[in-house]
């Protein structure tokens, strides 16, 4: 992204994996964390926690990011963040992804995943559109 600011936009999507049991509270909890600014905040202290996710690591980190909590908790089960997530997920059930993380350029999936890799992947992108 920083070598092609202009040509590189990272768009994030949900994929909640059914087998994970707070795979889509996590999801929805980041998102209404997104409403007040903290998307990133709250999806790296997700990733943090060293065993189980739970309601209590979730309210946890919630709170230790001085979050609203009555908005938040509003937002989390808001029909909006209810359609991003079917959204997303529809969306990469759609592309075939089995697992996350995956990295898509220009709507396909990235099977060479190194920092090298994607970089010229990009610029076999940029190419071909001109």
């Amino acid at each position: 992204m920083e070598k092609f600011p202009k040509e590189v936009k990272l768009v994030y999507k949900n994929f909640p994996l059914p087998n994970q049991r707070f795979a889509v509270k996590a999801a929805q909890c980041a998102l209404a964390a997104n409403e007040q600014g903290k998307f990133w905040e709250f999806h790296e202290k997700l990733f943090q926690v060293e065993k189980g996710l739970n309601n209590e690591k979730i309210n946890g980190i919630a709170g230790g990011l001085a979050l609203d909590m009555e908005k938040f908790a509003k937002d989390m089960n808001s029909p909006a963040i209810r359609d991003i997530l079917s959204r997303d997920f529809n969306d990469g059930r759609r592309i075939g992804l089995r697992g996350i993380p995956t990295i898509l350029i220009n709507g396909k999936i990235a099977e060479r995943r190194g920092l090298a890799d994607l970089q010229a992947i990009v610029e076999e992108e940029i190419k071909a559109s001109f």
